[in-house]
């Protein structure tokens, strides 16, 4: 059983879209009232801003600082800002990393560099370098799948020798190796790959950081209180009633699902921007198909960026002989 002391950022937190106005200019008013629902109807602990969900690789970091600085001062005092820092740059990353600690935020997202394949030795200084810029605690980034680079279990041991590096996202997609590491350093461990939530708990994760906890994250916190309770069967119950939402949000890229669902709710939310494309109406329909076989709905058939306060929305489970 996980040690529940041993969370910096909460237990169940989502990596939030950046709501955009039709323009593609930031929603930054939008993204203050996403937060606010987000955590205060939906239950989320803490937020990553600027994560790839928040679409970080086509924001300037200009953008990012003005984005983080709406948050913190929509849920700071609620909720932990985690900011999104990590580059395929390290000196870049540790420019967002000083800027992110200036803004607010209560800590760090790096994920591993991408595309240039660092060897391990050259991650350990990256995600070093990036700890030692500020006094703010770390979580990486581990996600070999779209950076081309794993962080090897061993790199992740030593890494957790840093005092500010606390806590790793996992999105490797190994049970296993997960497990190895936990048993072997403090690492909080989150799981960042939605279909895998129950079985990352089930070896000692710490939480989530999630993508449908845009629509269901009351129900995966609920989900983690079950396990921990030792109600695992509830647990169980409630991963397999989501599991039409863990797939069909992954139809496609994650940005382009949630988004999509958003804008049917209501939520602040808008366009994507190039290279990622909007959800076609044949995907809209498959989503909304997905959601309500998990027993979701919501103020579905809403215009995009209709005026609806995030206060006034409500996610609800489709109760028995309900359309």
């Amino acid at each position: 059983m996980v040690d529940t002391k041993n969370r910096p950022f909460g237990k169940m937190l989502t990596a939030m879209v950046t709501p955009m106005l039709e323009d593609g200019e930031l929603d930054y008013d939008g993204a203050a009232r996403l937060a606010s629902y987000l955590v205060d109807e939906q239950h989320n602990d803490g937020l990553i801003i600027s994560g790839t969900t928040g679409e970080s690789p086509t924001t300037s970091d200009d953008e990012k600082d003005r984005l983080l600085r709406a948050v913190v001062e929509a849920v700071g005092d609620r909720a932990q800002v985690v900011a999104g820092v990590g580059t395929n740059d390290t000196r870049h990353s540790v420019r967002l990393a000083k800027a992110a600690e200036a803004a607010g935020a209560h800590g760090l997202l790096a994920v591993t560099p991408y595309y240039n394949k660092p060897p391990q030795e050259g991650l350990i200084r990256h995600f070093s370098e990036i700890a030692d810029t500020t006094e703010l605690p770390v979580m990486l980034y581990d996600i070999p799948h779209r950076t081309g680079t794993p962080i090897a279990s061993e790199t992740l041991v030593r890494l957790a020798e840093h005092p500010r590096i606390v806590a790793n996202k996992d999105a490797k997609d190994n049970v296993g190796a997960s497990s190895w590491v936990m048993e072997r350093t403090d690492l909080a461990y989150y799981c960042g790959t939605d279909i895998l939530n129950l079985p990352l708990l089930s070896v000692g994760a710490a939480g989530f950081v999630s993508v449908v906890g845009h629509i269901v994250g009351s129900d995966l916190k609920d989900m983690i209180d079950a396990f921990e309770a030792g109600e695992v069967g509830q647990a169980l119950a409630i991963h397999r009633r989501l599991t039409p939402v863990y797939t069909g949000m992954f139809r496609t890229q994650g940005v382009i699902t949630t988004k999509a669902v958003l804008n049917l709710f209501g939520l602040p939310s808008g366009p994507v921007r190039t290279p990622l494309a909007d959800a076609s109406s044949e995907l809209q329909a498959l989503l909304r198909e997905d959601l309500a076989a998990a027993g979701v709905k919501g103020p579905i058939g809403l215009a995009p960026h209709q005026a609806v306060p995030a206060s006034a929305v409500r996610v609800e489970r489709l109760t028995e002989g309900s359309v």
